[in-house]
């Protein structure tokens, strides 16, 4: 069985939310990559790098600068004809993309997947993860998007993989990249940090939250998460939410301050090796899942472990 796997790039660096799906397409059978960009030879050979991969296929254009899904589909779709599955992260850009393949090919994409089973059959989560469904596909093309967290990163050296140039539809014409506003810290990404310290709407104010979070955060080298209700609130960016509709992670530890613990946000945290849990409330669902917790007023608390540090 021939996979698919789409590579996600930027700034000419390979993310490693496409290491978990590597890992994923392993278990499928033979893994060959698509490196789909302008100017991308670099990320190219990142990825040729990577363990277990076959080959690299490299669609080097202008239509492909900035990954419109409008563009990048039909590329997809094309290099089907000699794949039996293709596999992209769980990520917005994949989220993006693998409808728009599945569509093209005329077959049900399977979102999310936790598990390989066989190479029909996997699992993934339903009701905001509080049951796991075992899916069995008849389709003759598989379309799937990997939860990354839920596979370990392939190994980004060792590799030797064969490098192919490819091409496909020029620009369909169906959407333009206008601009992107990004966010710039020297915090490390939520998805791929080892710690994460995360607010909810019990700071009172976007002031408070950053300035008893920060500092904590610093201390401690950890990313800066935040809950729905937080971001809603105002008090963190969009990029800060972690839940079911924000971001999934699963770091080596995980510090929820003044969150209540709705499904929401436990289905984008629970998978995270340690919990630590500060709240004033000591029946908060957070608790449930927390290895440790502590129950206060975390305005004196955070300030005093900041200080311990």
């Amino acid at each position: 069985m021939k996979t698919l796997v789409w590579v996600e790039h930027e700034g000419g660096e390979l993310k490693d939310a496409t290491l978990a799906a590597v890992t994923a397409a392993s278990k499928l059978g033979e893994v060959h990559l698509l490196v789909a960009g302008q100017d991308v030879g670099g990320v190219a050979e990142q990825a040729a790098k990577i363990a277990g991969v076959g080959k690299v296929h490299v669609a080097d254009d202008a239509a492909y600068a900035h990954g419109l899904a409008e563009n990048v589909a039909p590329l997809i779709a094309k290099l089907m004809d000699d794949h039996d599955a293709f596999l992209a992260p769980a990520t917005t850009t994949g989220k993006n993309i693998a409808p728009r393949v599945a569509a093209k090919l005329d077959v049900m994409q399977i979102s999310d997947i936790l598990s390989v089973e066989s190479e029909d059959t996997f699992t993934r989560p339903i009701y905001a993860g509080n049951a796991i469904a075992t899916v069995k596909s008849s389709d003759a093309k598989k379309v799937i998007t990997v939860r990354g967290t839920a596979f370990d990163n392939a190994a980004s050296e060792g590799g030797s993989a064969t490098v192919e140039a490819v091409s496909g539809p020029a620009d369909a014409g169906l959407s333009s990249f206008v601009g992107a506003e990004i966010a710039e810290s020297e915090r490390p990404e939520l998805t791929s940090a080892r710690i994460i310290v995360s607010g909810g709407r019990a700071f009172g104010s976007s002031d408070q939250f950053h300035a008893l979070l920060d500092p904590l955060a610093d201390k401690l080298g950890a990313g800066v998460g935040a809950s729905r209700a937080a971001v809603d609130a105002g008090y963190a960016p969009n990029d800060y939410q972690v839940g079911q509709t924000g971001k999934i992670v699963a770091p080596e530890l995980y510090i929820a301050i003044g969150i209540s613990g709705a499904i929401q946000h436990l289905a984008g945290m629970k998978d995270s090796k340690t919990i630590v849990a500060i709240n004033k409330d000591e029946d908060a669902p957070i608790f449930q899942v927390a290895d440790l917790g502590l129950v206060g007023d975390l305005f004196k608390i955070v300030p005093e472990l900041t200080g311990k540090l």
